[in-house]
C-alpha cells in the first residue's frame, strides 16, 4: 500500500460531466478512480460530482436504457478545478450554449479541462483545442479533424496531455487519462495503488493503431516474447540491446521488433525508456537514494541522461519531482 504524502494538500474538486445519452463506461471510469475514497493513500482525496449537463441537477439519460441522478449541475462545473467531460451524444451535433459557457467559464477561472471519447467534441465547440494537439475515439477521429480543421487531431495515441486541456481515445483509455491525472497530482506510487487496486495496469505503452479494426492478443505466459518482457523488468539496470533481446527470445532482430510492436504498441527503446522512467519515479519518491545512484539502478547510466529523459517526459527534473511527491512511513 502506497504511504500517505507528508504533507497535507487542498482538497480538489473533480468535476464529471455527464452528458445526455451518456456513455456509461465513460462516467464510471472518474467515478471509480476519483469518486471512492482513497483518504488512506493522501488525504485528502479528492471532492468528486457528478454533474448534469443543465443548471439545475438532476437525471441524465444513458445510452444503456437508464437514468442516473447527478446531485449538481453546471454551475458546479464553472466552479471545479478539474473538468472531466465524458462521452454522449448530442455534443457532436449542436452542443448547448450553456454547457460550452461552463467549460469556457472553468477554463478561464485556471481548470483543468479533460475529455474521454467523443466528451472531445465540446472541448472543440468551446474553442479549448484550437491549436492544440487532441484525440478521440478512432472511429471519430475523422469526423473531429474535419469540424474542427485547427485542431491537430493524433487518432494513433490513448491520450493527449497540453497542460490545462487533455484529450482521451474511446471507452477504456479513459481509465490511462484518469490515473494519469492522479499521477500528476500525487506522484506515480499514488497512482500505481490506484490502478492495483482496480485491477488495470498503471500505464499502457502504445496507443489506439493496435485497436482500430483487428485487436491483438496479448501474449501467452509460455511465449518467448513474453517471457522476455518479464526478463526486461528485472534487469532494467543493464545495457539491452535489440540483438541481445531477440536473441534471447530466439528471433531475428526484424522479426523481433515487429512482434515486440505488434504486442506493446510501440518500439522496444521506446518501452523501456518509459519503464526506466516509471522505476525512477518509484525511486524518487519512495527512497533517498542520491540521482546518480537512481540513475545507475534504472539503466541510464547518468545523472545528466536520466534528469535528460525526465525532463522530456515528465516536464521537470528529478529533485523537483522528489520534493513534490517525496512519501514517508504512514
Amino acid at each position: 500500500m502506497a504511504a500517505k504524502l507528508a504533507k497535507a494538500r487542498r482538497q480538489h474538486t473533480v468535476a464529471a460531466l455527464a452528458a445526455s445519452d451518456a456513455g456509461i463506461f465513460e462516467l464510471a471510469v472518474p467515478c471509480e478512480v476519483f469518486g471512492l475514497d482513497r483518504s488512506d493513500l493522501v488525504s485528502p482525496w479528492y471532492r468528486f460530482k457528478v454533474c448534469a449537463p443543465t443548471k439545475k441537477p438532476g437525471k441524465v439519460a444513458t445510452n444503456s436504457g437508464f437514468s442516473v441522478l447527478a446531485e449538481y449541475g453546471l454551475d458546479d462545473v464553472a466552479t471545479a478545478d478539474t473538468v472531466i467531460v465524458c462521452a454522449g451524444h448530442y455534443e457532436r451535433i449542436n452542443p448547448p450554449g450553456e454547457i460550452i459557457e461552463a467549460l469556457q467559464t472553468a477554463h478561464a477561472r485556471g481548470a483543468r479541462i479533460a475529455s474521454l471519447c467523443t466528451g472531445a467534441f465540446l472541448l472543440a465547440a468551446a474553442g479549448l483545442l484550437d491549436g492544440r494537439r487532441a484525440t478521440t475515439h478512432w472511429m471519430h477521429a475523422d469526423e473531429l479533424a474535419a469540424q474542427y480543421p485547427t485542431i491537430d487531431v493524433d487518432p494513433k495515441v490513448l491520450y493527449i496531455d497540453e497542460g490545462d486541456v487533455l484529450t482521451s481515445a474511446g471507452t477504456a483509455a479513459g481509465i490511462d487519462l484518469c490515473l494519469h491525472l492522479v499521477r500528476k497530482d500525487h506522484g506515480a506510487d499514488v497512482a500505481n495503488a490506484v490502478a492495483r487496486r482496480m485491477v488495470v495496469p498503471p500505464h499502457r505503452d502504445g496507443g489506439q493503431a493496435q485497436y482500430v479494426d483487428i485487436p491483438v492478443a496479448a501474449t501467452e505466459d509460455g511465449d518467448p516474447l513474453s517471457r522476455t518482457l518479464g526478463w526486461m523488468l528485472e534487469h532494467l539496470s543493464d545495457p539491452l540491446s535489440v540483438d541481445g533481446l531477440a536473441h534471447r527470445s530466439h528471433m531475428s532482430p526484424r522479426t523481433f521488433a515487429r512482434r515486440f510492436r505488434a504486442v506493446t504498441g510501440t518500439t522496444p527503446h521506446q518501452w523501456l525508456l518509459s519503464q526506466r522512467i516509471m522505476l525512477a519515479q518509484r525511486l524518487l519518491e519512495t527512497s533517498d537514494l542520491p540521482v546518480e545512484l537512481v540513475a545507475e539502478r534504472c539503466g541510464f547510466g547518468t545523472a545528466a541522461n536520466l534528469r535528460h529523459h525526465f525532463q522530456r517526459l515528465v516536464d521537470t527534473s528529478p529533485l523537483a519531482y522528489r520534493r513534490t511527491f517525496r512519501t514517508e512511513a504512514g
